[in-house]
């Protein structure tokens, strides 16, 4: 006798969206993946890392631009916290620890002149779930200019929002301008939206000036958007001269940190929101969810992550030093690619380069090179050299762009010589080939592969 067909539940399949299946295929792989995840691989950058790890197992040598973790070590006031908090084991407040949070409030009265409470402040495993939670209780649109972190996007994909990509232009430095957010505005005022600004940025190393900012919270206060101010790579401004949005627009911003990138600890998964009064409905609800899924985040690392937020001399000295190094190395990178005939901008913060071919077009389609996803794979197979492609983040794949993290060499190292140095003196091109060799030898090799 054959089998009664199964007809699950659900609006999509009484719409026809999805065909009925028999019971014998119910089992079979992915069937049951919810859609929004099927086809969804390994983001981007985890992906590069790795599989540069399985082609130097097997021999090759693969010089990596491809994942952006911070070269440098966990600073030792922050260390030392760790090692005295690893008997912390209690569940702590879904918020977060309150030490934390009045410390990372008062950094933010420090940094930014605004007034930030304890209460205003989540603590998360990483500003990357916290992000995934505010998309997760927030019903609206998500706005993204490009080219953006390779995360973004794919969360809104995985929760089921509408994402919108605004393209901006390198003659622009790849910044999203206010004319841009008014008119997308515009289209359907009143839609609930939140646009993502981060800066300095990852892919390309800008950062927006006090007035930009100020010129795009006007658009976002009169079209009542709210704004994730992406802030990860804030202290890595190579100034020090960091401003954030909610200098300017405090009612409606919400500014991500944490402890990955200017605090070298990507590993210890620690994320800060700071939220207005006017928004803490969505912290409310961001809590709520996190305590039905995480719970808490790491006790013995909130304990430590104290004396990364609290005023210290020795975590504003390794801050100046690893921006001076940054600044010397980023700029020298793009210069060296300049000089082949790619564009790219001079960073102004964090480690990365998103460098343009196209000004090469005619050269790499005669080898056969026309979409960047061409380019990035064809750069690892002949010369060795792993980066991403534009396409990851959400430029036209015709556009041969790439990003470059420049972090491939020992941050310890290179941080101990520069604290040799005098206060004044500068990091010169012979300290970047003694200290920094990896970044400098993977854009040489990138250079000679391309001018061929």
């Amino acid at each position: 006798m054959a089998r009664a067909m199964v007809r699950p539940l659900g609006s999509a399949y009484e719409a026809g969206e999805i065909p009925i299946m028999s019971e014998e295929s119910l089992n079979g792989p992915g069937v049951n993946l919810n859609l929004r995840v099927r086809g969804l691989g390994k983001s981007p950058t985890v992906a590069i890392n790795e599989h540069s790890d399985r082609l130097r197992a097997e021999g090759r040598e693969v010089w990596k631009l491809g994942l952006g973790q911070s070269p440098f070590p966990v600073p030792r006031a922050v260390v030392n916290a760790l090692k005295e908090n690893a008997h912390q084991k209690d569940y702590l407040a879904v918020q977060g620890l309150l030490q934390l949070r009045e410390a990372v409030a008062g950094y933010h009265q420090r940094k930014h002149g605004v007034n930030v409470s304890a209460d205003d402040v989540l603590i998360g495993p990483g500003s990357k779930e916290l992000m995934f939670l505010l998309q997760l209780v927030y019903y609206g649109d998500l706005v993204i200019p490009t080219p953006s972190w390779v995360s973004y996007a794919p969360q809104a994909q995985i929760i089921g929002r509408q994402v919108r990509m605004l393209p901006t232009r390198a003659e622009n430095d790849w910044l999203l301008t206010p004319d841009q957010l008014d008119e997308l505005c515009h289209e359907d005022t009143g839609r609930p939206r939140i646009v993502v600004l981060n800066y300095p940025s990852n892919p390309t190393g800008g950062t927006y000036e006090g007035e930009e900012l100020a010129a795009l919270a006007q658009v976002a206060r009169r079209h009542g958007v709210i704004v994730l101010s992406d802030e990860i790579y804030g202290e890595l401004n190579f100034k020090g001269e960091h401003v954030s949005i909610e200098r300017f627009y405090p009612e409606g911003t919400i500014v991500a940190s944490g402890l990955s990138k200017w605090c070298g600890a990507g590993g210890w998964r620690l994320g800060t929101f700071a939220f207005p009064r006017q928004l803490h409905w969505l912290l409310e609800a961001m809590s709520a969810v996190a305590s039905e899924t995480f719970t808490s985040t790491s006790a013995p690392i909130q304990y430590a992550a104290v004396a990364a937020f609290e005023p210290n001399i020795e975590i504003e000295r390794y801050l100046w030093r690893t921006r001076h190094i940054l600044r010397a190395l980023g700029p020298e990178l793009a210069r060296r690619l300049r000089a082949v005939g790619v564009e790219v901008i001079e960073p102004v913060g964090g480690f990365y380069l998103f460098p343009d071919f196209s000004p090469l077009r005619e050269k790499l389609a005669a080898r056969g090179i026309t979409t960047s996803e061409k380019l990035a794979n064809r750069a690892l197979e002949e010369a060795g050299v792993a980066f991403l492609p534009g396409t990851h983040f959400g430029r036209p794949r015709e556009e041969l762009t790439a990003r470059l993290a420049y972090v491939n060499f020992d941050g310890a190292t290179a941080l101990a010589a520069a604290e040799q140095q005098p206060a004044d003196a500068e990091i010169d091109l012979a300290f970047l080939k003694r200290y920094c060799e990896g970044p400098l030898t993977a854009v040489d090799r990138l250079c000679e592969w391309v001018a061929r």
